[in-house]
């Protein structure tokens, strides 16, 4: 690829990397020759001072807009273009789908984005890196190097592995640790113009290319975890450009429809500026950015294989419009152990959903509910877990059929798939003209489908051989963390003092604060923020874990942690347990808690009339 970045001499050889011996694996195959070197020359510091990285993403997910490449790459300047493909879900999907096809296992887009796009990189002189090659990043790599031969592009394709744990964890369908970025910037530092990873962290996709034009050392922790902030915020696209915001109704919905995906203008000594594209739809201000901020995350201690990132730290100032600045991010040494992302097949699961309409509606659940479970205990196969939940969604003296009707949600699980399909089909479609007045059901039960667990469990960095195979077939090992440093639980900070006394309002929550909510395995986190200084001070003495189990009753028996980051004014709350076994479990109504924090700011509470 041609290269229109300033400090790069086109054709340069390729220089070594400091510290990392090449070595042959016994048994790999030879790698390819050496490709054509039109393209840019390694990605690694200049003389100078180094120029700011601008560096995009084009997808937060397997399942993104397809034609955010493309958007990407023609509407504006970037240094490096990322793309994020990979959730704990997803890696679950590819492992089913490698069971199917072993040469499969990455993620297939990225391969018809690329045929579209490819051309375009290479006349702009933009480099990718992508975590698409999920289970399968080798062969990820190969396929894209076929591409380029079929368009005839010159294009240097290196990838990473040494993720696949698999093999010590046999119950596992797919056992990933989380890689860090240094492959990544070991595969650019040696001139590669696409590099394709499987399980990495999101931030690794921003440290890696970071590390790797800034010339950055192992131990620069501050600017190490400057990137890692900036990584975080890109990862999930949309989300920091006014997608899925608490507060999208203060803007006009036109400008939010089609928002952009952001960029990142990184500087050498960590600091960055959150951005997008000039005329592109969204908004980029302190409050999306907070709110990619909170996502995914816990405690004030952002951990990862490179560094750990002081979320305590992090300032935010707006430094013009749909520009965000974030300075002060403080590092730590990253800790000695790497998470490993375990899924597994659970076992096999179904639901049917019955409709009640009318009146009696509680005395309907009952019946159908004694009568259900009755027949189940008759055919002597009752399943292993079974779960029920009455949503009601009827209203009284109702306008149309639908808005008078509730929804009586039954889901089984079982290691024998007959156990949650011919049996309890069959049971509940026999209860049709014997059951409660105006019974039907949504769709009749199916066969049952299996479901996914996953789990996380850590290694030391040392268990791992982290890989970086480059563009010309050597195989570089990288080193593991220089330096370490156990995670350890930190003190609450003080707390502002508490408004003066006042009126109140009973209102709902949403009013003053906004939030944003997901899931790490089987646990939740409910970050929850505000704008002002004063509605600060009545936050963070408000919302204490009681008053949030008091909001959220279904969170009432399990373990809440609060986390206070005063910087963001903000809260972020960890609720164990509230997803079961994770997303692939489906364990609840919203499996991935999107909506946990929307339900929280529609909950109502005494609320200072000022701050209304």
């Amino acid at each position: 690829m041609t290269d229109s970045t300033p400090g790069r001499v086109p054709g340069a050889t390729p220089r070594s990397v400091p510290g990392a011996t090449p070595r042959s694996v016994p048994g790999a195959a030879a790698g390819p020759e050496p490709g054509p070197t039109t393209g840019p020359a390694p990605l690694s510091a200049p003389a100078s001072a180094p120029h700011p990285l601008r560096i995009g993403n084009a997808s937060g997910f397997y399942g993104d807009r397809f034609d955010a490449m493309r958007e990407m790459l023609s509407g504006g300047p970037l240094d490096v273009l990322t793309g994020d493909y990979l959730a704990e879900l997803t890696m679950l999907i590819l492992g089913r789908d490698r069971l199917k096809n072993p040469a499969g296992g990455y993620a297939r887009t990225f391969l018809r984005q690329l045929e579209e796009c490819l051309g375009l990189a290479h006349e702009k002189g933009v480099r990718i890196v992508a975590n698409a090659g999920g289970l399968n990043p080798a062969g990820l790599a190969d396929a894209v190097r076929e591409l380029a031969q079929r368009l005839g592009i010159p294009a240097r394709v290196a990838h990473v592995e040494g993720d696949d744990l698999t093999a010590r964890h046999p119950k596992s369908l797919a056992a990933h640790a989380y890689l860090g970025g240094e492959g990544i910037a070991t595969c650019l530092r040696e001139g590669a113009d696409i590099v394709v990873t499987g399980r990495v962290t999101d931030a690794a996709l921003v440290t890696g290319p970071a590390a790797a034009h800034f010339g950055w050392a192992p131990d620069a922790y501050d600017r190490l975890a400057g990137a890692v902030v900036a990584g975080h915020v890109l990862e999930c696209g949309t989300q920091a450009t006014g997608g899925n915001y608490a507060f999208f109704a203060e803007h006009d919905p036109a400008r939010l429809h089609h928002p952009g995906f952001p960029v990142a203008e990184l500087h050498e000594d960590g600091t960055s500026v959150i951005t997008k594209h000039d005329g592109t739809g969204g908004v980029v201000d302190l409050g999306t950015v907070t709110a990619q901020l909170l996502y995914e995350t816990s405690g004030a201690r952002y951990a990862g294989p490179d560094v750990t990132a002081r979320l305590d730290s992090v300032r935010l100032t707006q430094e013009g419009p749909d520009r965000v600045r974030i300075d002060g991010v403080h590092g730590e040494a990253p800790p000695p152990t790497l998470k490993v992302g375990l899924n597994r097949l659970g076992g096999f699961r179904n639901e049917v959903v019955f409709v009640l309409a009318g009146l009696d509606i509680e005395k309907k659940a009952a019946f159908a509910r004694v009568q259900l479970e009755t027949a189940l205990m008759a055919a002597k196969s009752r399943p292993a877990d079974m779960r029920w939940e009455l949503a009601r969604t009827d209203h009284p003296d109702a306008p149309t059929e639908e808005t008078a009707s509730a929804l009586l949600r039954l889901v089984v699980r079982d290691p024998d798939q007959d156990a949650v399909g011919r049996t309890l089909s069959g049971a509940a479609v026999e209860l049709a003209l014997g059951s409660y007045p105006g019974f039907h059901v949504m769709a009749p039960p199916g066969k049952g489908s299996p479901y996914g667990v996953f789990e996380d469990v850590y290694v030391p960095h040392g268990d791992v051989d982290h890989m970086a195979v480059l563009h010309d077939g050597r195989r570089v090992h990288v080193t593991s963390a220089h330096g370490t440093r156990v995670l350890e639980p930190l003190e609450e900070p003080p707390l502002p003092e508490p408004p003066p006394l006042g009126s109140t309002r009973r209102a709902p929550l949403g009013l003053v604060a906004g939030a944003r909510s997901g899931d790490k395995g089987g646990n939740a986190n409910v970050g929850v923020w505000v704008r002002t200084d004063h509605a600060w001070r009545w936050l963070a003495h408000t919302l204490t874990t009681d008053r949030f189990r008091e909001l959220l009753p279904e969170t009432a028996d399990l373990t809440v942690v609060r986390h206070v980051l005063p910087n963001l004014r903000a809260l972020n709350f960890v609720v164990e347990g509230v997803l079961g076994e994770g997303v692939a479990a489906q364990h609840r109504f919203d499996p991935q808690a999107k909506a946990l924090g929307e339900w929280l700011r529609s909950r109502h509470l005494d609320i200072p009339e000022v701050l209304l």
